[in-house]
């Protein structure tokens, strides 16, 4: 007998809402991927006006969000030339948020007010990480974003941690916990025969473990790199953060939770401009 398999917890939701209701439409795949087209194109578009040379030659980046570098990495595995990784990448998630439309067969009705209430949402699910990452570093917010190099001396050292952010925001959220998260649930729970809740929680234990990992050490564009400096306190606050995205992802939708970790990076590089 071939054994169904349960990922609801991870393509959907945990929870039911009222149908049509705020938080019903805002969890859909098709509001997820329409309230993020801004962010990707803003993304895109900035890293290249802020690093022209990125556009040039792609051998050797100076700044660049890891998470979209190995989303780049598999592209180009895949036979995609360096230049059109650029465009491919932002499809990946375009493909994938629309594949979910149509599996979750519910509907695609736009109600293009709700982006300003999911926007208000976001910030207001992001405070809580500002204040966590106080309390544990004792010093500015964290950077939210890994990189493959940080270019130091930018003149526009706000701009460059906003655009970075928001990026790191989308694809981190991608690769940790919509792709990450529904394979080790398929491992666990399908493969090894786990019970439901069992799975969940280990699959939300490891991939918060190596999402606070990837940002201390990292391996991209072939070569091995060390990122943000390591202490206890980044560590634990970085895990703590990959497992609060999970639940949000888990309870919200893919939308809400990138949308929330882009703006916990916003925040947290205004924060440390202005007051560290």
């Amino acid at each position: 007998m071939v054994r169904k398999t349960n990922l609801e917890p991870f393509s959907g939701q945990l929870v039911s809402y009222i149908p049509n209701s705020y938080a019903e439409r805002t969890s859909r795949p098709i509001y997820a991927l329409i309230y993020l087209l801004g962010f990707l194109l803003f993304y895109e578009v900035g890293t290249l006006l802020i690093q022209p040379e990125t556009w040039q030659s792609l051998a050797e980046p100076q700044m660049r969000v890891v998470a979209f570098v190995w989303v780049q990495d598999l592209l180009k595995y895949l036979g995609f030339s360096a230049r059109m990784t650029w465009v491919a990448a932002p499809l990946v998630v375009v493909v994938i948020l629309l594949a979910l439309q149509f599996t979750s067969k519910k509907s695609w009705k736009i109600n293009f007010g709700d982006f300003v209430l999911m926007t208000a949402e976001c910030i207001f699910l992001s405070i809580p990480l500002i204040v966590l990452s106080l309390l544990l570093n004792r010093a500015s917010p964290e950077q939210g974003a890994a990189v493959v190099t940080a270019s130091p001396g930018l003149e526009h050292r706000l701009l460059v941690d906003v655009i970075t952010g928001i990026g790191a925001g989308i694809y981190e959220e991608l690769i940790f916990r919509l792709i990450m998260i529904c394979l080790l649930m398929l491992l666990f729970q399908d493969l090894c025969g786990l019970d439901r809740k069992a799975s969940i929680i280990i699959s939300v234990f490891i991939s918060a473990v190596l999402f606070s990992v990837h940002h201390h050490f990292f391996f991209a564009n072939g070569h091995f790199y060390r990122g943000d400096s390591f202490t206890v306190g980044k560590f634990i606050f970085r895990a703590l953060a990959g497992v609060y995205f999970a639940v949000l992802y888990a309870v919200r939708g893919f939308g809400i939770t990138a949308g929330s970790h882009a703006f916990y990076n916003i925040i947290a590089a205004v924060l440390r401009l202005l007051f560290f």
